[in-house]
C-alpha cells in the first residue's frame, strides 16, 4: 500500500474539482481526502494500490472538464492506514 500527497495548480477551484476526485478515489477504492488550498490549488492525499493511485494521479493531470490544470506536484510515501474512507475537507 502507498500513499500519494499531489497539490495541483491551475483553475481548480469553483469548478467541483473536489467532488470529481472524492468520485474518482471512491470508484479506484482509494482512501484519504482532498481540500482547497489558500493559495488557490487543491492538495490531494489518498492511500491505495498503487496501481490505483497511479490511475489516481493520471485523473489528477486533467481533472473535471471545466477545470484547467497547471501543474501537479506529487510525493509518494508507504501508506500510514490513518484513512477509512475519501473524504472532501471544507
Amino acid at each position: 500500500m502507498k500513499r500519494l500527497t499531489a497539490i495541483v495548480y491551475g483553475r481548480v477551484q469553483g469548478v467541483s474539482f473536489r467532488h470529481y476526485t472524492r468520485l474518482e478515489a471512491q470508484r479506484l477504492g482509494l482512501v484519504g481526502w482532498v481540500a482547497n488550498r489558500p493559495d488557490g490549488a487543491v492538495q490531494v492525499v489518498a492511500e491505495g494500490d498503487e496501481s490505483a493511485l497511479n490511475q489516481l494521479a493520471a485523473f489528477l493531470q486533467q481533472g473535471p472538464a471545466i477545470a484547467h490544470v497547471t501543474e501537479v506536484v506529487a510525493q509518494w510515501q508507504e501508506a500510514t492506514g490513518e484513512f477509512s474512507r475519501f473524504d472532501i475537507r471544507w
